[in-house]
Order: structure tokens, then C-alpha cells, then sequence
């Protein structure tokens, strides 16, 4: 199927989105985002998708704490500052846009993250999908965004983007911690891990399309992802695979476009 036939979303894979006011248009497809190549307007649109992202992890994790009552308490301490570190990064994208004259609402939204992840209806799946998934390609995002404002002289989102890494980090750390004790209690919950994986791989393909995944691999951070609690080989792996999906995903759009 061609990417313009905008196939309506499984609702098997993707919840509900959140409720968002009428500031916002919220589209379900990557490919009816506003794509701005360069130019002073591409940054405002990066900080504005950024500040909505931010908002999807607030409410994922907040998701997480009301659907799953009876998790660890220190679980569920972590999963609530991760609540309160999203809230503040929302704000910090949000401050630098406007500085910069944009407004919120200015463009289309995506839910993508927060649909994907409160979709899967395990513990160790979310934490999973959201934490050592999302946030940990959050952590190579960021490397990369600290680069490019270095590069293109946007010094003063340099503090912005060091605080989110710090808090990323921390992210992944206690997903990995908390997800690693769940193994050790219950091993059957790798099936769990995988199945999360396969349904959450499928969800994404059918936002992002091929549009979405063209040149999207970034390259995985070492440093990072080592602080996050992965050892050297899951970070090879993790690399290895990242671009194999995005490859794959390639693969069955062009397949299906036949």
C-alpha cells in the first residue's frame, strides 16, 4: 500500500491518543508532519515536535503508574520522577520556541509514542518499548542534537539538551535495573520483552512509513547508553539492530507499494 493511501492506524497496536485541546492538530502519519529541511524555521519545528514528544513520555509513564498499581514501590518512585523531569523538559522546549517566535499549536502533532507504548499490556513490555527503547535512542538523539547546536551556533540550547541527557539517562538506568530484577523473579517475562518488541517494531512502521525511517538511524552512543546500564555488546547489538529495522521497515513499504 502506498504511503498516500494513509492506511488508518491497527487499533490493536496503538491506544487511544491522549485529549488534546484546540490549540493542537494531531495527525496519525509522519508523512502530514510539517518537514522543514533548513532554514530558522526548521529549529522552531524541531523544539515544537520535541516539547510534544515530551508530553507523550510525561503521560506514558503516568499511564504506566495508574495501569500497573502493584509494581515495586521504588518502580513506581522512579516512573514518577520521570513524570516530574518530562513536565520540566516540555516546559524547556517550550520556553526556546517561543523565544524564537514560535507558538504552541503552530504544527501538526504526533501521539505516535505514547499510543505505541500504552498498547502493550505488560510491566516489562512498557518498560521495555518506552524506556529502553524510546528513551534510550533519546540518549543518541541527543549526543547528536548537542553536536548540531554546537555546529550551527545555537549555544543557548546546549544547557537544555545536557540537562535532558542527564535525565534520560537516569531513565533507561532504573528501567534496566527494575526490568533486569523482573527476569530474575519470573524468566518467562523475556517472551514478554520480545513480544513487546515485535508489536511495538510493527506500530511504529505504521506511522512513520517510509517517509518517516529514510535516514532516520542515529548512530548509538557508546558513552551514554554504558552510564544507562547496557553493556558493550547489547550496545553492538543495539546498533546492529536499529539499522536493521530501519532497513526492514524500508523493505515492506517498497514490498507493499507493489
Amino acid at each position: 500500500m502506498s504511503e498516500d493511501a494513509r492506511a488508518a492506524l491497527s487499533p490493536r497496536i496503538h491506544a487511544p491518543a491522549p485529549a488534546r485541546d484546540a490549540r493542537f492538530r494531531v495527525v496519525d502519519h509522519w508523512i502530514d508532519c510539517v518537514m522543514i529541511p533548513d532554514g530558522p524555521e526548521r529549529i522552531v519545528e524541531f523544539l515544537h515536535r520535541q516539547m510534544h514528544e515530551e508530553v507523550n513520555a510525561l503521560e506514558s509513564s503516568a499511564r504506566t503508574l495508574l495501569d500497573f498499581p502493584d509494581a515495586d514501590w521504588q518502580l513506581r518512585l522512579d516512573l514518577a520522577r520521570q513524570c516530574s523531569d518530562e513536565s520540566r523538559h516540555a516546559r524547556m522546549f517550550r520556553q526556546a520556541m517561543e523565544q524564537r517566535g514560535g507558538f504552541v499549536g503552530q504544527y501538526p502533532v504526533l501521539s505516535f509514542q505514547y499510543r505505541i507504548i500504552v498498547a502493550i499490556d505488560t510491566l516489562i513490555g512498557r518498560l521495555t518499548v518506552q524506556n529502553r527503547s524510546f528513551e534510550a535512542g533519546g540518549i543518541d538523539a541527543v549526543e547528536q542534537g548537542i553536536a548540531n547546536a554546537e555546529r550551527e551556533g545555537n549555544e543557548d540550547l546546549l544547557p537544555l539538551f545536557e540537562a535532558q541527557l542527564a535525565d534520560e539517562v537516569s531513565h533507561v538506568r532504573f528501567a534496566n535495573a527494575a526490568i533486569a530484577a523482573l527476569k530474575a523473579r519470573d524468566p518467562k517475562q523475556l517472551i514478554q520483552m520480545g513480544a513487546a518488541l515485535t508489536q511495538a517494531a510493527q506500530a511504529f512502521r505504521e506511522v512513520m512509513g517510509r517517509a518517516g525511517t529514510e535516514g532516520a538511524h542515529v548512530r548509538v552512543s557508546g558513552r551514554a547508553r554504558e552510564e544507562a546500564g547496557f553493556s558493550r555488546e547489547e550496545i553492538r547489538v543495539a546498533d546492529e539492530l536499529a539499522e536493521r529495522l530501519i532497513s526492514g521497515g524500508r523493505a515492506a513499504e517498497t514490498k507493499e507499494a507493489r
